[in-house]
């Protein structure tokens, strides 16, 4: 049974002035509270980290960039920031879970997700208004608006280690001599695409594949009698044949920490992918 959602607003009503680098928090679901905090200073090119800091029970939930089948995405609105436009969103590797038969990507507990934007003039202010979906025992969308100035006040010591320490967790690009993943294939019934790995350095079991949230919704790896094959299957009703050439973004957890890489997807037929029994 797909998970209901309730929806929810909580609204600042009075809320204390923002201290320099932070937002007050906000409560937004029982015992979820969200904020924005702020690296510091942007750089020479006028970028600057900032983060949404969501502080919730170890047993509560919020969702990826692709949500699965029954989560909800973040939404931020920058529309009212003046001087402030988002540039890319950072997103730590998530954790994968099946309840009920359906399959999302989210974080549990305490999570901070780094944005960074663009600064342009000396009165940058940054105004967001945010929607996401939060877990427990109910799901509801919540939502919050979070502002203040981004150039004003030194940078916040703890603030600075907490938005760090998610970008540590955030996939970056492969950049080293021996690749990680090789090609990614359509298998020949198209029920799902075939990824060649390096057993080595990438943990099978770790391994996400995803577009966008208009593109298909691939499921959790499955063995292959091959160790240097994994197989994801496409989950829900789509015309799979169409997914020959394209671009699909295979993030995965290694020794040396979350790397991603990206890869066209090419046709089945050459798929070499052996049936358990064979």
């Amino acid at each position: 049974m797909r998970i209901l959602f309730v929806p929810l607003v909580f609204v600042c009503l009075a809320c204390p002035p923002a201290f320099a680098g932070e937002t007050p928090w906000q409560e937004v679901a029982p015992g979820v509270a969200v904020r924005l905090i702020s690296a510091g200073a942007p750089d020479a090119a006028g970028k600057a980290l900032l983060a949404l800091e969501i502080d919730m029970p170890e047993d509560t939930k919020t969702y990826w960039r692709v949500p699965g089948e029954t989560g909800l995405p973040l939404e931020l609105d920058f529309s009212g920031s003046r001087g402030v436009s988002l540039a890319n969103q950072h997103w730590p590797h998530p954790e994968r879970e099946t309840v009920a038969g359906y399959l999302d990507y989210v974080y549990y507990g305490h999570t901070v997700l780094p944005l960074e934007v663009s600064i342009d003039g000396e009165d940058a202010l940054v105004d967001i208004e945010a929607t996401l979906g939060i877990c427990s025992d109910i799901c509801v969308p919540a939502q919050a608006r979070l502002a203040f100035p981004v150039l004003d006040g030194a940078a916040d010591p703890a603030n600075v280690m907490r938005i760090n320490q998610a970008m540590a967790e955030v996939p970056i690009a492969w950049s080293h001599a021996n690749e990680p993943i090789g090609k990614a294939r359509l298998l020949p019934d198209a029920s799902g695409i075939s990824v060649e790995i390096d057993p080595a350095i990438v943990d099978p079991a770790s391994l996400i594949a995803a577009t966008d949230l208009t593109g298909p919704l691939f499921g959790a790896p499955q063995k292959s009698p091959q160790d240097n094959l994994v197989l994801l299957p496409i989950l829900g009703k789509t015309d799979n044949s169409a997914l020959e050439d394209l671009e699909v973004e295979l993030s995965f957890m290694s020794p040396r920490g979350a790397y991603q890489v990206s890869r066209t997807i090419e046709a089945g037929a050459d798929a070499n992918v052996e049936e358990p029994g064979d």
